[in-house]
C-alpha cells in the first residue's frame, strides 16, 4: 500500500530537511537503543549510507564498500517478525480512538502546536498506576517488510497480533507472551532483561525526567543510531516506541513535548494507519536513509492510532513509496494474567 499523500509534499519535506539539517546525527536515545533496536522491535529496515557518500568514499578510499544489511531490531528477542514490529506499539495512551471526521481542522497548524495539544490531552488522561505483577495488553494489526541486500523489500500480509508484556522491574528472561495465527508464544531476552529503554515498564517510565529538555538529553544519551541512520531520527523513533505508553500522564506529556524539539519533525494533515483510519500525523524523514516514520493520531480525540514507515526516495532496487512497516492499535489495557483479555 503506497502512502496516500502527494509526492510533492514529501519532496518538499525532504528539501526542507536537507536545508536545515546538521551533520548526520544518529538517533535513538533513551529509548531502546537503535542497535538493538529501539523500538522496539519494529521493522527490518535496510540502513545504508547515501549513494553519493558511498561513491565519494570509494573514490577516496579504495577499500571494498560495506554490504547493505537489514536492520535487525532487538536481535536478542526471540519473536516472530510480526511480533517484533509490534512491540513498540505497546506504548499507547488509554484514550479512545477511531476514524475521525473533520478533514479540514487546523490545516496550518505546525508540528510544535499539534504536539503541544497532544501533550495537553495526555496530561489530562486518567491512567491508573500499573503494578509489577500486572501485564500490558495490546491487540494490533501489523505488518513488516523483509529487507533484501539489493535494497528491495517484500511486505508481509497484515496480521492481527495480541501481546502481553510483563511489568516486572527486575531482570527477567521471559518478557511476555503473544498470540498470532491461532498460536500462543513466549518472548524472551537472551541473558535476561531489566526494565529500561528496551523494556519500558510503567515504573521505569515514571522515573524519567518530566522536563522536556532534560528528557530529550537523557533519551539522546540512551539511544544509539543504526549504521547510516541520523541520530535525530533514532531519537524520534525511540520516542515513537514510548509515546502514549502506559505511564503517568505527566511523563506522556513530556515525551510529546520532547519530540517537538527534534529538528525536522513535521505535521501531516492526513495520515493513515494499518487499519485504514485517517487522522493527523507527526513525521520525520531521515535524510540519509530516505525513510519517513509517521505517528498517526485521531483527528478529534488525539488518541494514538498507530505508526508506519516507508521510503521517500529510490534506493537500489527499493522504490519510493515502498512500505517498510505499519501497525494500528485495535485494543489495549491492563490485565492480571497472561492470556487474559481486558
Amino acid at each position: 500500500m503506497r502512502p496516500e499523500r502527494e509526492d510533492a509534499t514529501y519532496e518538499n519535506t525532504a528539501c526542507e530537511e536537507l536545508a536545515r539539517l546538521l551533520p548526520p546525527v544518529p538517533g535513538e536515545r533513551d529509548v531502546p537503543s537503535a542497535p538493538y533496536l529501539h523500538h522496539k522491535d519494529r521493522l527490518m529496515q535496510l540502513i545504508n549510507d547515501d549513494a553519493a557518500a558511498d561513491a565519494a568514499d570509494r573514490k577516496n578510499n579504495p577499500a571494498p564498500a560495506r554490504k547493505a544489511r537489514p536492520r535487525l531490531l532487538r536481535p536478542a528477542v526471540l519473536m516472530p517478525a510480526a511480533a517484533l514490529a509490534l512491540t513498540g506499539a505497546l506504548a499507547v495512551t488509554f484514550t479512545g480512538g477511531g476514524t475521525s471526521g473533520d478533514t479540514t481542522a487546523q490545516p496550518r497548524e505546525t508540528a510544535t502546536v499539534l504536539l503541544d495539544r497532544i501533550a495537553g490531552t495526555a496530561a489530562k488522561s486518567d491512567v491508573e498506576p500499573v503494578r509489577e505483577d500486572q501485564f500490558v495488553y495490546v491487540k494490533s494489526l501489523t505488518a513488516g517488510a523483509e529487507m533484501k541486500e539489493d535494497g528491495s523489500s517484500t511486505m508481509e500480509p497484515l496480521s492481527k497480533l495480541e501481546v502481553w508484556k510483563s511489568q516486572q522491574v527486575k531482570r527477567i528472561h521471559k518478557t511476555g507472551e503473544f498470540y498470532e495465527d491461532g498460536d500462543y508464544g513466549n518472548t524472551y531476552e537472551l541473558g535476561g532483561s531489566p526494565a529500561g529503554i528496551d523494556r519500558a515498564t510503567y515504573q521505569w517510565l515514571a522515573s524519567l525526567p518530566t522536563d522536556p529538555d532534560v528528557l530529550l538529553k537523557e533519551l539522546d544519551r540512551m539511544t544509539e543510531a543504526s549504521e547510516g541512520q541520523e541520530k535525530a531520527q533514532a531519537v524520534f523513533e525511540q520516542i515513537g516506541s514510548l509515546v502514549g505508553t502506559v505511564m503517568p500522564p505527566r511523563n506522556a506529556a513530556a515525551l510529546y513535548k520532547a519530540a517537538a524539539k527534534i529538528p525536522g519533525v513535521k505535521r501531516l494533515d492526513d495520515a493513515v494507519d494499518a487499519a485504514g483510519r485517517h487522522g493527523v500525523g507527526i513525521a520525520r524523514v531521515d535524510k540519509r536513509t530516505g525513510i519517513i516514520t509517521e505517528w498517526v493520531f485521531d483527528r478529534d480525540s488525539l488518541a494514538y492510532l498507530g505508526e508506519r514507515s516507508y521510503r521517500t526516495k529510490d534506493f537500489g532496487a527499493g522504490k519510493k513509496g515502498d512500505m517498510l512497516e505499519e501497525f494500528a492499535v485495535l485494543k489495549r489495557g491492563i490485565v492480571d494474567h497472561y492470556r487474559e483479555r481486558p
